[in-house]
């Protein structure tokens, strides 16, 4: 006799947040296509430069939306009763028998263990240094459009970040900083969809799943 199983559905992702997170994916990948080009313009330059402008004016507006999606998903994350789900999250990074749990699990030794919030333990310490790294080159960004663009906005926004560039150690630190970041993100993407994968497909109604339909699918037991 065939024995069936029950689930029972919940949402973990509000549709605003799996919006941002494609949104925010779109931008990343888009940046480190462009800022990649503007670091070495590898095409044959034109006597006006138009290409080499498009893609900095590309750059810029793409990071801007970055920037906006990702102060938005700030406030959702810490105020929203969509992403209650995400906070309840931090109790389980603080249990010692969590994390070794869930080490076993990436590991092939163990079964993945019950989780209360969005994410387990090396998920939630793996997105918080994903948000680090967005604010890092964000900042490093905003320096370098500043020195560009004297008037309106970058003159605006050059008496607040001023003392950032001096923090980092002058403007050549800074590029270097906004440098080493997106390289950071080129490592973090294809490791990030791997485990994201493979989270889904050892364990349905999880990871990959979530942030594309938003629900969970967790089996009753007995």
């Amino acid at each position: 006799m065939e024995s069936s199983k029950t689930f029972t559905r919940h949402i973990e992702f509000s549709p605003l947040t799996r919006i941002l997170h494609w949104v925010r994916a779109l931008c990343i990948f888009a940046l480190i296509i462009t800022g990649f080009y503007l670091g070495y313009p590898f095409l044959t330059p034109e006597p006006s430069m138009k290409l080499y402008a498009l893609a900095r004016g590309w750059h810029v507006i793409i990071g801007f939306v970055l920037i906006g999606a990702t102060l938005f998903r700030f406030y959702l994350f810490f105020f929203s009763r969509g992403s209650a789900q995400e906070r309840q999250s931090f109790p389980d990074s603080l249990s010692a028998s969590k994390w070794i749990a869930i080490l076993k699990t990436y590991l092939l030794f163990g079964t993945h263990p019950k989780q209360n919030g969005a994410y387990n333990p090396l998920q939630l310490v793996t997105y918080t240094f994903l948000m680090i790294l967005i604010v890092l080159m964000s900042v490093t960004g905003i320096v370098l459009y500043m020195h560009t663009y004297h008037e309106g906005l970058g003159g605006a926004l050059e008496p607040l970040f001023k003392s950032v560039e001096v923090m980092f150690g002058g403007l050549a630190q800074v590029r270097f900083i906004h440098h080493c970041t997106t390289w950071a993100f080129v490592v973090f993407i294809p490791v990030h969809i791997y485990m994201a994968t493979w989270n889904a497909v050892r364990y349905p109604g999880g990871g990959l799943d979530t942030i594309a339909g938003g629900y969970r699918y967790d089996e009753q037991k007995g």
